[in-house]
């Protein structure tokens, strides 16, 4: 092996985060070809997971660390949201265990095969939709040895909100409502505001007032829009004329 090879290699070593994915234009940014790649393959550097991506051999990476490369590297606008990133941050108690990792992004966005093929110990779900601000309301969640983007939990209960009823239990996301005491008000006005789903905003504030949280009294409500007309969230159920939805019998 030649002194700039294994510059390279000691390199790549140093800049790599253990547990993650390394793409292939990431380790072309420094310094690793095409042709040097094809040779950490045959050497046993790296270990192919995909077109373009490369795990070490025998490194333990989950979908936590195949999603920093796709935020940090292919610099993709996708995070964990809903219910994924309240049970990240402890604040999801009164769901029923949930394997399944749901993934948010803008409506276009497209996860490249790699990621979509491969198993990472859970079932995914990605979610594409901009009812949210692409930015808005996400924070860094450190993990081992990185960081990864997610909702926040003021984004995140819209996006529960977003995934009710077909997705998601009303009542279930009723139960965590009840447990979100510390929303920022500040945070849920910006979210609110430019939300363009009048099924979230009405059910959100639905919800916060029947569970009565102080913050609540905090939020502007003349500048968000509600809409006009009706909206029925469940077949059978009971309207509340406050919001103007139908709503399941147990939360009249």
């Amino acid at each position: 092996m030649g002194a700039q090879n294994e510059s390279k290699i000691k390199n790549f070593l140093s800049r790599h985060v253990q547990g993650t994915v390394a793409l292939s234009k990431w380790l072309e940014q420094i310094g690793v070809s095409h042709a040097l790649q094809k040779k950490y393959r045959k050497s046993g550097w790296l270990e192919s997971i995909g077109t373009g991506a490369f795990i070490r051999p025998d490194d333990n990476v989950t979908w936590q660390g195949a999603l920093y490369a796709l935020q940090t590297q292919a610099k993709l606008q996708v995070h964990p949201g809903a219910t994924t990133a309240l049970s990240m941050q402890g604040l999801s108690h009164y769901v029923r265990a949930q394997d399944i990792v749901v993934l948010f992004s803008p409506q276009l966005t497209k996860l490249p095969k790699w990621y979509s093929n491969h198993f990472w110990g859970s079932p995914m779900r990605h979610v594409k939709t901009s009812v949210l601000p692409d930015n808005t309301g996400l924070v860094s969640f450190d993990l081992r040895n990185f960081s990864i983007w997610i909702s926040c939990p003021e984004r995140a209960i819209l996006e529960c909100l977003y995934l009710v009823p077909r997705e998601l239990d009303l009542i279930e996301c009723y139960q965590i409502m009840e447990g979100l005491n510390n929303l920022r008000p500040k945070v849920v006005q910006e979210l609110l505001e430019k939300c363009t789903s009048v099924k979230i905003k009405r059910l959100f504030f639905f919800m916060a007032t029947r569970a009565q949280h102080q913050w609540l009294a905090f939020i502007d409500r003349e500048k968000i829009d509600l809409g006009k007309g009706d909206r029925s969230i469940v077949e059978g159920g009971v309207y509340n004329a406050a919001f103007g939805i139908t709503i399941p019998k147990e939360l009249a």
